[in-house]
């Protein structure tokens, strides 16, 4: 229970930080767009406020979170920037992975201030040898790279019933490839990687499947890097999409359209279409947070997850990410011309919600995998990966 005060305690600091950093993370936003990577001025702010250890355990050094703490400290910096928010997720997510490893070894590469960790799918061998593995392969998306010091990959065990394997190495062992030219999220670096016949230690490897428990004994370890990644994200979009509404509201104080008598906010339908977007958010964010606390009550009482709650984590999560993107992509078509140009938040914020959607947590094959559960059916997609 002190554990769980702490932890709370930790996590309204934190979003008071993320408030109080607002302005300073939006002051970066061009940046941060026209670079295509976090500025090291900001990662040096993120690292020293700690924003990089949010899921790390405490036995490390991180705040180890509950998810319900954790999730709006990811809103609320991606109503000021929707990259940055999304490294953090990533980075973050990926750093669960301190609890599966020996402790020597979580702080060899979580202990320094930039012990930072970031991973993308892609095709990949290993071999096993003396002491390790050799790894071969390919990596993409792998967002927060640039200011990351640490990669990783994921190969499936050869006769490990579904398990996985997740292999780290410094990121100076991996030839970097610059490939994110994209529409949204320019920021976020998520460039690709490749080792070719890359010694790793046995210790700086880990085993992840359904029956694989973390070495922590936190409670926050009860849910998957998946689980996180998904509420996480969901976080982002509606971030995201509080940014584009506070934005509308303040256009709508002093706009005339051409043509119209009054400005936006004396118009009907701009004052039902705020309505709206506010109700999507606010009720899709509740469904979010619900889910997160029936399941957070599971995990203080020891339990396991039933496949209703996680399908409930995995419908509000996809959830969140739809209503957001409906209520920018309203609020951007409501603002007019003055959408359209990049010296206002509404185009770029708009590319970052739409490009936000098609990453894997939006995927509307979600959607059909809980249905099929709610009628009877076994799903024909896994609700979250380990």
């Amino acid at each position: 229970m002190n554990n769980h005060r702490e932890a709370t305690a930790s996590g309204a600091r934190l979003l008071s930080q993320a408030k109080a950093l607002g302005p300073t993370i939006a002051a970066h936003a061009d940046e941060i767009e026209r670079r295509g990577e976090l500025p090291p001025s900001l990662v040096a702010t993120l690292i020293e406020k700690r924003f990089f250890r949010l899921l790390q355990p405490r036995s490390i050094g991180g705040a180890e979170l509950d998810p319900l703490s954790y999730v709006p400290i990811i809103e609320e910096i991606a109503s000021h920037d929707a990259s940055t928010a999304w490294c953090l997720g990533q980075n973050n997510g990926c750093s669960m992975t301190a609890a599966y490893l020996a402790p020597a070894v979580a702080k060899e590469i979580f202990g320094p201030d930039d012990g930072i960790l970031a991973w993308g799918p892609g095709p990949a061998t290993m071999e096993r040898v003396p002491g390790g593995y050799r790894l071969s392969g390919h990596w993409s998306f792998a967002s927060g790279s640039h200011h990351a010091t640490w990669l990783g990959a994921h190969v499936p065990e050869p006769d490990g019933d579904g398990a996985i394997r997740t292999l780290l190495f410094p990121k100076s062992s991996a030839k970097m490839k610059a490939i994110w030219r994209v529409v949204g999220l320019r920021g976020t670096g998520s460039d690709a990687y490749s080792v070719c016949d890359l010694f790793v230690p046995e210790e700086r490897t880990v085993l992840r499947g359904p029956q694989i428990r973390a070495r922590e004994p936190g409670r926050l370890y009860r849910f998957t890097r998946g689980n996180l990644y998904a509420a996480g994200f969901a976080g982002v979009s509606l971030g995201i999409a509080r940014g584009v509404l506070a934005d509308f509201v303040e256009l709508a104080q002093d706009k005339v359209p051409r043509g119209a008598k009054g400005t936006l906010r004396e118009n009907a339908v701009i004052q039902a279409l705020v309505a709206e977007a506010q109700a999507k958010l606010q009720a899709s964010r509740s469904f979010l947070m619900d889910a997160l606390r029936d399941m957070w009550s599971e995990a203080m009482t020891g339990g396991e997850f039933s496949q209703a709650q996680s399908a409930s984590l995995r419908l509000a999560s996809t959830w969140a990410i739809h209503q957001a993107r409906d209520a920018v992509t309203a609020l951007y078509q409501a603002a007019g011309a003055t959408a359209i140009f990049d010296e206002n938040p509404f185009e770029r914020r708009f590319r970052d919600m739409h490009t936000a959607c098609q990453q894997s947590q939006g995927r509307p094959v979600h959607l059909q995998s809980v249905g099929q559960i709610l009628l009877g059916l076994e799903p024909q997609t896994s609700l979250f990966t380990f």
